[in-house]
């Protein structure tokens, strides 16, 4: 089967809170089959006032065994969740479908933050620790994380904190997790890994929300997806503007200390799926090219540093995927959702209960 998006046309237009919202379950954008619940972070480590994150929940899972598992789904940068599509799938498997909005991304940005900054990605620990606790005490069942690009680095290193905990991760009821387009190093020139990497570091100590010079806004991504462009995807370009957010030194700096972090090798104690294009095409403008590979990251380090999150982990290229597999034109879609499926049905605690 192949999944579309069902984000309805007309949802209102997003707006940023500043009041404090409430932490029930709540009617989300996404429709009638999707709620949302904020989760209170309190003050910002990074000094950005209140801050707090959103979970998402879809609504009408079919039944299934209450040992499958559910499903917590984590973004990336310049990204927040909106694939209905991808919730569809896994609810037609029967796993219960959440997603989180992370602090000051998409759902969760309030007035005044800058978009998804973060100087220390362990600070996303409070948010994924809260939310799979919600998920847990709600479903009773094992959960399943996946993530996306960025997200596909802030979770094996949350993993891997987690299972250093007593008991593990399987203790805190996680059995898999799915990385989709991890970002797992930075993309370019050599010299952006050896000398500007230096640079990151020593101005993101001490000016972190200095804006990172030089790097042109290319919106080749974004006008591959948007549905107001070539693509076939709707949704808020004031979450997921088509150029993406401004780079900042103390972001990108907490990104190269988790990228250093990865290379030295995890131990995130569950099996683990990376579906990754099978090529990287970096262009300024739209070609058709675009649509069929990675804009944004270069696959042979997807590949490359795959190895370092510890345990089984099975790597899958799938033949012109754009960065985010399940965003790829339908007959690329359908294959990746696929593998996805023949995995899920062959980890133990993921498939389904005979």
């Amino acid at each position: 089967m192949t999944y579309i998006a069902n984000v309805t046309a007309n949802h209102p237009a997003p707006a940023q809170t500043d009041g404090p919202p409430t932490s029930a379950w709540g009617p989300d954008l996404l429709g009638d089959e999707y709620r949302c619940r904020t989760i209170e972070l309190g003050p910002d480590p990074d000094g950005e006032g209140e801050i707090a994150a959103t979970l998402v929940r879809r609504e009408g899972i079919r039944a299934a065994h209450p040992d499958t598992p559910a499903v917590l789904y984590v973004h990336g940068f310049t990204d927040y969740f909106f694939q209905t599509h991808l919730a569809d799938f896994f609810a037609d498997r029967g796993n219960p479908f959440y997603a989180l909005d992370l602090r000051k991304c998409g759902r969760s940005r309030r007035t005044g933050q800058s978009a998804h900054f973060v100087s220390d990605l362990a600070f996303y620990d409070a948010e994924l620790d809260e939310a799979l606790r919600i998920v847990r005490s709600e479903t009773g069942r094992p959960v399943l994380v996946m993530a996306h690009s960025t997200g596909g680095l802030a979770v094996p290193l949350w993993l891997d904190r987690v299972n250093r905990r007593p008991g593990g991760a399987a203790e805190a009821g996680i059995v898999a997790t799915v990385l989709n387009s991890p970002w797992f190093d930075l993309h370019g020139p050599a010299y952006h890994r050896t000398v500007l990497t230096p640079v990151v570091k020593m101005v993101g100590r001490v000016a972190p929300f200095r804006l990172i010079p030089g790097l042109t806004e290319v919106d080749t991504y974004g006008v591959s997806l948007h549905r107001d462009s070539r693509g076939e995807w709707e949704y808020e370009l004031e979450w997921k503007p088509l150029s993406g957010f401004p780079v900042r030194f103390g972001w990108l700096r907490a990104i190269r200390r988790g990228h250093a972090q990865l290379h030295r090798g995890l131990d995130i104690g569950v099996p683990a799926l990376v579906l990754r294009s099978t090529r990287t095409r970096f262009t300024r403008t739209w070609s058709e090219e675009s649509d069929t590979a990675d804009t944004i990251l270069d696959v042979a380090q997807i590949q490359k540093w795959s190895g370092c999150l510890g345990g089984r982990t099975v790597v899958v290229p799938i033949d012109g995927a754009r960065h985010d597999v399940f965003l790829s034109i339908p007959d690329v879609r359908a294959t990746a959702f696929a593998e996805l499926a023949e995995w899920l049905d062959r980890v133990p605690g993921c498939r389904p209960p005979e």
